[in-house]
């Protein structure tokens, strides 16, 4: 901790008057930025530029290690691009994401992971990781891995669902390679073949709507997938990440796993935490909205899920991010369902999936564990809310200069104000769905001010940011 004496030069950036929040400890001090590193906490601390926290809380800036941006399902883009959505990220308090490469047949890992920078360098406003797809096509490539893994992804998507779905001999052989060279898998834990027949059988059936969506997806299915998954990649001896939590079965063998010293972390997303299956209800086009994978569940795995996250079943909070518009959506509705908004094919499995969460994460979450006490007393839930949107994503994907408020760690700074009031709306939002499925929630608290490398992007909530400030981590 420091103290600034009158004749110490000045800092180029100091927050004053704060509350920090770490994952270990909340306490009130300065935090002084030089370049593009913070240089000191402390008291009394004096800059170029000084910014009052006044009320507020500082805390590192949140990292989100799952979102698809631009990212390209059938027909359809996600319709966040690497600028819209990083903005949105940082208005949100998110100042570093991890996306995804996929390789295509007649080409390398080195070459996909090129074309994939290609596309957010000179657009992204944050930094930004990419994890590495090992599909069907990628297991005559695993010879590669190793220089994937040198050119700075060192996490490793293995899809146990769609097109890229891995088969149980597949996934032993990918979890090899990648445990070879010290990477991370992480996993898209379903179970397809009961997935596909459920859905074959509902359609045949008539079954076309959205609310059987989730009644293709079964709770318990998906946490049998994620067993077997942690039962592999136990045998091959690596570490593994599970996404995309949705249930209480999956979160009850994440924790079954750790109970047995395996290096298995889980996460969980915004839409499992606030949403339930009963919006699949809703009619035409407002069913098909909330469509993702794993499908949204009954309120009784909302609650388990929230104590997960409190108790450290699973370890923290992602987005998903994948929007796509309304109309869209409606693909997969017949027109009549849809009210006339798309032509419609009357089959839910044709709804592109996906959410919108990217720029509320970071709010949601501090709504949960702290003003709703589901983290318990105050000092622990906000040390826990900060774990799990920043300091833990950072040190489980290898960002080793982000997630923490210290010395020589990048000036990733997030001011957040607990007593601003916001109703979530798409007019509140920087996103470009839309729509968002937290419209009409109310929450207290919202970031104000983000920084990132000692660059204010967002200032008392007004955009400051540039396109192309984000780099690429090699991590």
């Amino acid at each position: 901790m420091t103290t600034q004496s009158p004749a110490t030069p000045l800092y180029d950036l100091v927050i004053t008057n704060g509350t920090i929040v770490a994952a270990d400890a909340v306490y009130d001090a300065d935090v002084a930025v030089v370049g593009e590193r913070i240089a000191a906490i402390g008291h009394g601390l004096r800059g170029r530029r000084e910014l009052s926290a006044a009320g507020c809380y500082v805390i590192p800036g949140g990292v989100d290690i799952h979102v698809h941006l631009e990212m390209p399902i059938g027909a359809f883009t996600s319709t966040d691009d690497f600028y819209h959505g990083t903005r949105a990220a940082a208005f949100g308090g998110t100042t570093a994401i991890v996306d995804f490469v996929e390789t295509r047949p007649d080409e390398t890992m080195l070459q996909a992971l090129a074309a994939r920078r290609a596309k957010a360098e000179g657009q992204a406003v944050i930094d930004y990781g990419l994890h590495m797809t090992i599909g069907p096509t990628d297991i005559a490539k695993l010879d590669q891995v190793a220089a994937a893994r040198a050119a700075g992804c060192a996490s490793f998507k293995l899809y146990m669902a769609y097109g890229l779905r891995l088969s149980d001999g597949e996934l032993l052989l990918a979890l090899e390679a990648i445990r070879d060279v010290a990477g991370m898998p992480v996993v898209h834990a379903e179970n397809w073949d009961v997935i596909t027949t459920l859905i074959r059988r509902n359609l045949a059936a008539g079954r076309t709507a959205p609310r059987w969506h989730p009644r293709s997806r079964p709770a318990e299915l998906e946490a049998e997938a994620a067993g077997r998954v942690i039962d592999i990649a136990a045998w091959v001896g690596t570490p593994l990440h599970i996404f995309h939590v949705s249930c209480a079965p999956t979160a009850e063998r994440i924790a079954a796993a750790k109970a047995r010293d395996l290096p298995i972390t889980g996460e969980t997303c915004p839409q499992y935490l606030y949403l339930t299956d009963d919006l699949y209800d809703r009619p035409g086009v407002a069913g098909a909205l909330p469509v993702c994978a794993p499908p949204l569940r009954p309120a009784a795995d909302r609650a388990a899920l929230w104590r997960a996250l409190a108790g450290g079943a699973l370890d923290l909070v992602t987005t998903d991010h994948c929007p796509f518009t309304a109309a869209e959506k409606a693909t997969g509705i017949a027109t009549g369902q849809a009210s006339g908004q798309a032509t419609g094919l009357d089959d839910f499995s044709r709804i592109p999936g996906g959410v919108p969460s990217i720029e509320s994460r970071v709010a949601l979450v501090y709504d949960g564990l702290v003003n709703r006490g589901l983290g318990g007393e105050r000092t622990a839930a906000l040390q826990r809310w900060v774990a799990v949107c920043a300091t833990t994503p950072a040190a489980l994907m290898g960002f080793t200069r982000k997630g923490r408020l210290l010395p020589g760690y990048d000036a990733d700074i997030v001011v957040f104000d607990p007593n601003v009031d916001i109703t979530i709306s798409p007019e509140s939002l920087h996103e470009t769905a839309g729509w968002s499925p937290y419209s009409g929630t109310s929450l207290r608290g919202w970031p104000t001010t983000t920084i990132s490398r000692g660059e204010i992007l967002v200032d008392d909530g007004e955009w400051r940011g540039a396109a192309g400030h984000g780099r690429f981590v090699a991590r």
